[in-house]
């Protein structure tokens, strides 16, 4: 059964793992790879990325992307958003708020230290503009 908004909304504030997709270049199928994500009400989603990755510079291309983000227990439960994408520079504030939702408290510093050692990041906003959705359980 399809998710009510405030389901939905509800589903993507917890901390899953997502599954972005964006579509690729030379006729290759799109790229599709796991990610973190930071979802705010109202529909607008962030993720980060190195800013010289292939899914940042594949994203700077289609100026969009997707993300699915399921689960199976209790129940089979999935959202699906689709929408145009931003990118802006990412600062050491994005970084935190981003890991925190992800990464244990006493590995946090550790892992951010990794991620300056990586190179600039680039956050990408994205609106959505069309919703999947659907729970499997129990009606």
């Amino acid at each position: 059964m399809p998710l009510t908004l405030d389901e939905r909304e509800q589903f993507l504030l917890e901390p899953q793992i997502g599954s972005l997709a964006v579509a690729a270049e030379d006729g290759r199928g799109p790229l599709q790879v796991p990610i973190w994500y930071k979802y705010e009400r109202g529909g607008q989603l962030w993720i980060t990325t190195k800013a010289t990755s292939r899914k940042a510079g594949l994203i700077e291309r289609a100026g969009r992307f997707s993300l699915l983000v399921e689960r199976l227990e209790p129940t089979i439960r999935y959202v699906s958003v689709e929408g145009p994408a931003v990118g802006e520079p990412g600062s050491d504030e994005h970084l935190r708020e981003m890991a925190s939702r992800y990464v244990r408290p006493e590995r946090l510093d550790a892992y951010l230290a990794y991620l300056k050692k990586e190179g600039q990041q680039t956050v990408f906003r994205l609106k959505v503009e069309h919703w999947t959705s659907a729970d499997l359980g129990p009606a």
